[in-house]
């Protein structure tokens, strides 16, 4: 999730565990923790598709924030003494502000390598987009509220738990959108006739009630939006090509294996000025997509592998 939504759900957690306690010292903590976790985007790589698919990666591990809490609790409570007393109320408010941030992530389509370095595999739920209002708002209301309302009456307090219930019961929402749309996609696809090797289906941006399916099959692949209220009899369904051949003699070029492997078989291939491209089809729409990597150039006789490089 974008970072405002990150800062707003650690601020909410904090004042949730700390609030009442330490004031508005607790939210400001809180949301200064969950930001942490992204600080691996100022890691410089060498290679492009390295960059892309190693975030959300050992900053985003649920075993390596873990481990790192008591390590940070610590810190807190040196640059915070007058938290020495609440030791185990501060943990728990690091561990939650930390530990919230990649579950979170995890939700949209991106992924988020939950269980590294056991695995480098990249969970996504692909339940919210990566920027929702819907989600966000209630977590802004609440502790912005318990800030600047009077800590005494504690009714800022209250609505910022009420914030964190209510994301939370949007999120769940989310969970059960998905669940009706690949029901109803899979049905109008077999009521078309369409045939697919693999079925996506993520939110449209800042909502979840208009949500984009995308189809991947030889050679090609297939998009369409489909409302989660209504049918889905004017829906079109676009087809396009995939020059996957291009990609015959680099079954061994790592940045190739890693794309198909993060996108989850999601990727369309396309040559450019002979230059072989590899694009991810989850982020972005046909002619604007966010991420396109070369991968390799196209010569007379032969494909030659590159350092893979972000196209504009």
């Amino acid at each position: 999730m974008d970072s405002v939504t990150q800062f707003a759900l650690g601020a909410s957690i904090g004042e949730a565990v700390l609030g009442r306690r330490v004031g508005n010292r607790a939210p400001l903590i809180g949301g200064m923790v969950a930001t942490l976790p992204d600080l691996d985007s100022f890691i410089p790589w060498q290679d492009a598709v390295a960059s892309f698919t190693y975030h959300r990666s050992a900053t985003h591990s649920l075993l390596v924030l873990t481990v790192v809490s008591p390590v940070l609790t610590w810190l807190l409570l040196k640059l915070q003494p007058r938290l020495q007393a609440l030791k185990r109320e501060s943990f728990l408010l690091v561990f939650l502000a930390l530990i919230t941030h990649p579950l979170l992530d995890a939700f949209t389509v991106y992924g988020t390598q939950l269980l590294w370095p056991l695995t480098d595999y990249p969970f996504s739920g692909s339940t919210i987009f990566i920027v929702d209002p819907a989600y966000t708002l209630w977590l802004l209301i609440g502790f912005i509220a318990a800030m600047v309302m009077n800590r005494q009456q504690q009714l800022g307090h209250r609505l910022n738990l009420a914030g964190l219930v209510m994301s939370s019961v949007y999120l769940a929402w989310t969970v059960a959108a998905k669940v009706i749309i690949d029901e109803k996609a899979a049905t109008l696809l077999t009521e078309r006739g369409t045939r697919y090797e693999r079925l996506l289906s993520t939110p449209a941006p800042f909502n979840t009630l208009q949500w984009r399916l995308i189809g991947r099959v030889d050679n090609g692949y297939f998009d369409f939006f489909l409302p989660v209220f209504g049918t889905g009899d004017s829906v079109s369904i676009n087809h396009f090509s995939s020059e996957d051949g291009l990609l015959d003699d680099l079954d061994s070029h790592w940045p190739v294996m890693r794309l198909m492997e993060f996108t989850h078989g999601f990727y369309k291939v396309s040559l450019l000025n002979n230059a072989v491209l590899v694009t991810d089809l989850r982020m972005g729409l046909e002619g604007s997509y966010v991420f396109n990597f070369k991968v390799a150039e196209k010569q007379k006789n032969s494909t030659l592998p590159v350092t893979s490089v972000l196209m504009p």
